[in-house]
């Protein structure tokens, strides 16, 4: 019954079209599947769970599932005119060949993450290239102490369960990613990727030693057949600038039987003022196996506005070494036994995953994807180079207060993260103390929330600028953020791009340029913040 809808879908779809335009201007939708059906062989009714048109029934549901911001998942938001869910690496070399010979914009989205919505939305006609299903995870534990083969569509949560399953008779073994398991593989890794092991290990990419690409003339290409200057631009510089990211071949990391977390909050009248300070002298200095995660954010208690600051922490190793470290370096933390928990490296997963009973479920719950679920968001991301002041302290408390709803995040680098060269990688910023996340949600809909809320975050963000780094002013390139530049890809293109690449990379950002423009020269591959190919007149 299922082909025997999709057969006349497509019928359907040929005949109105063929009523409706004229031989020199055929349908979008007509003519690229049938390219789509001549690169892979496939005939046009195999390809009904494949190329999605707006009228399939399909294309809503698959569109949906992976918008993670809810401001991008209105009636009035940009649709794509085609969805393409590929099922195989050919779909994925058809689709980047097919959207070329028609001269639209293509966007590849594997988790939806995408804070910003680059990866699913376009103020352009644009097709999304929805890699979801290449899922594939193939662990080796027999080589060189353990690695793994990671398709892009899958996500954080799949590759720590299946790490965990087949490292059990080897040891423990990890890998240092993010701490939300829906994220997917291949804007996290490509991106730079970072999770609560980076004070120890360093960067996702830091572990990547093999990659595979679908390019601009459609080729897979691996490590050796890419070249190092590619494979060094898509560890850390966004894989959508280059081409379409297949998967990644990632390298483990042990990690101990047993590791301790714990959290501790405080409100200003508990002393969450000096915590804080004293917590920037600390949590980038201490040792690499503690990672200290600082949240602040406005409360309510006993009818009094005031700002909740909480310490959550990973340590890789026991909670006696803990206590005993915490104690000497971080009193004002007042960190005790009854804060503690032992667990397994996996159970730390799910804890941070926000699964409070994480010693009595199962691993299984990190293959839960959570789709079509989102609430409107915004992010924005800074570093910091030198220790705030309690009097500067004081003032962003005040100024949260005022916000009503807007959190901070901070995350400590040191440990590994400095021992490693800027220019290792596109990822520019290793010997900051610490980052920062600005972090908005809400739950109305409309344009008067989205307004209010947005504002909100920005008036902070000006509210934020001596205290952090400038000239430029650095950000995360996993934390998408447009606000601080858009690249029109007109006859300003580079200059454009030189705005928020210099903010995203910094120096790194002249050699992502020559790359872009070795691979990709005509510059098929783009969006609001991609890599520009380098001016004709420099």
């Amino acid at each position: 019954m299922k082909n025997l809808s999709c057969l006349i879908l497509v019928l359907f779809l040929f005949v109105s079209s063929s009523l409706a335009a004229t031989p020199s201007n055929p349908p979008i939708y007509q003519s690229f599947l049938q390219c789509f059906s001549n690169q892979t062989g496939t005939t046009p009714d195999k390809l009904c769970d494949v190329v999605l048109p707006q009228s399939s029934a399909s294309f809503a549901p698959t569109l949906r599932a992976y918008i993670r911001n809810a401001r991008f998942n209105t009636s009035t938001s940009p649709k794509p005119l085609i969805v393409i869910a590929a099922r195989s690496e050919s779909h994925v070399q058809a689709t980047v060949l097919c959207t070329k010979s028609l001269n639209f914009q293509l966007k590849t989205r594997s988790g939806g993450h995408d804070y910003d919505g680059v990866s699913y939305i376009s103020n352009r006609p644009f097709f999304v290239l929805d890699m979801s299903n290449l899922r594939n995870i193939t662990v080796d534990m027999s080589d060189d102490g353990g690695s793994a083969w990671v398709g892009a569509g899958a996500t954080l949560g799949e590759v720590y369960y299946n790490i965990w399953q087949k490292s059990k008779t080897h040891g423990t073994h990890g890998f240092p990613a993010g701490v939300c398991p829906t994220v997917g593989v291949g804007g996290h890794i490509s991106g730079g990727g970072y999770g609560n092991m980076i004070r120890k290990y360093g960067l996702s990419v830091d572990y990547v030693t093999d990659a595979k690409i679908v390019d601009v003339k459609g080729r897979i290409l691996d490590r050796k057949s890419m070249g190092e200057d590619l494979f060094w631009a898509i560890g850390g510089g966004g894989g959508s600038s280059f081409g379409v990211i297949l998967s990644f071949k990632i390298k483990l990391v042990p990690v101990p039987p047993r590791v301790t977390v714990f959290r501790v909050e405080k409100t200003l009248e508990e002393n969450a003022l000096d915590m804080v300070h004293k917590w920037q002298f600390v949590a980038p200095k201490t040792s690499p196996d503690l990672f200290m995660r600082l949240m602040m954010q406005p409360v309510t208690r006993n009818g009094t506005q005031t700002v909740r600051a909480s310490v959550v922490a990973l340590f890789l190793g026991k909670q006696s070494d803990l206590l005993s470290l915490v104690s000497k370096e971080f009193p004002e933390l007042g960190l005790k036994t009854e804060n503690c928990t032992e667990m397994t490296w996996i159970q730390s997963v799910m804890w941070w995953a926000n699964s409070d009973n994480a010693t009595a479920i199962k691993p299984e719950i990190l293959l839960d994807r959570d789709p079509d679920s989102a609430s409107f968001l915004k992010r924005k991301s800074d570093y910091v180079e030198t220790e705030i002041s309690k009097q500067g302290l004081e003032f962003l408390f005040k100024k949260l207060m005022e916000a009503g709803k807007l959190g901070l995040v901070f995350n400590p680098y040191g440990g590994r993260m400095s021992q490693v060269a800027t220019t290792k990688t596109p990822f520019p910023h290793r010997n900051r103390l610490f980052k920062v996340q600005h972090s908005i949600n809400w739950k109305d809909a409309g344009t008067e929330a989205d307004s209010s809320f947005m504002a909100k975050t920005r008036s902070f963000y000006s509210y934020m600028a001596p205290f952090v780094t400038k000239n430029p002013r650095h950000t995360y390139l996993n934390y998408r953020d447009l606000d601080i530049g858009i690249n029109t890809h007109g006859p300003n293109s580079y200059r454009e791009a030189e705005v928020y690449g210099r903010k995203y990379f910094g120096e790194n950002f002249d050699r992502l340029v020559k790359v872009k423009t070795a691979v990709d020269p005509e510059n098929f591959f783009r969006d609001e913040q991609s890599i520009p190919t380098m001016p004709s007149t420099m």
